[in-house]
């Protein structure tokens, strides 16, 4: 009798330690995941401050241009069009869709000031175009760490055991990844 209270006592302090070991550990992996979810979330709060910075930038380079082009009206409202979507996008997703709207928009009119040689001298349009060009810059750097962040997120979610504490911590994949636009890779014709 007494051997099989020390045997239930040595199984019972077994079994606590164990399960002491596997909460410590699933803790720690879901305080991991937690952090970088946190730090995707921190990304993309740089990403969307470099994208309004460059949304603010956008109305004083299209009055410059107006001056210049007064009847390129398509491209100066669909600038307008894609800030007011950015503005208004509640998720990375649809800031990102309408990021590419205005990328397309930029370009557009980035070819219209090429038309008007006076314009190009004006340096008011020179050192919002440099403006432009750093935010730009911003902007690629800061995508890539997003999607650097991201990455490191979602094959954690997916690497075993981590997989395991994420279905039980209600943490899932996240697919908003910043990707070229479709043609981005086709090179330009030149023709002479």
């Amino acid at each position: 009798m007494k051997t099989a209270l020390i045997v239930i006592a040595i199984l019972v302090v077994v079994l606590g330690l164990l399960g002491l070991i596997v909460g410590a550990k699933y803790v720690g992996i879901r305080n991991d995941l937690v952090t970088q979810r946190e730090a995707v979330t921190t990304q993309w709060s740089d990403v969307d401050v470099a994208l309004q910075r460059r949304a603010d930038l956008i109305p004083n380079l299209v009055n410059t241009v107006k001056g210049f082009a007064q009847h390129e009206t398509e491209v100066f409202k669909d600038i307008a069009d894609a800030r007011a979507r950015l503005a208004g996008g509640r998720t990375p997703g649809e800031k990102i869709q309408a990021n590419q709207q205005l990328d397309s928009a930029i370009s557009r009119l980035l070819v219209i000031a090429e038309n008007y040689p006076a314009l190009k001298s004006n340096e008011n349009f020179l050192q919002l175009q440099d403006e432009l060009a750093g935010t730009e810059n911003r902007i690629a750097v800061e995508r890539r760490k997003y999607n650097e962040a991201l990455q490191r997120y979602n094959t954690s979610i997916e690497v075993f055991p981590t997989s395991l504490v994420a279905s039980m911590s209600g943490l899932a994949r996240n697919d908003a990844y910043f990707q070229t636009e479709p043609g981005a890779r086709t090179a330009p014709k030149v023709q002479f």
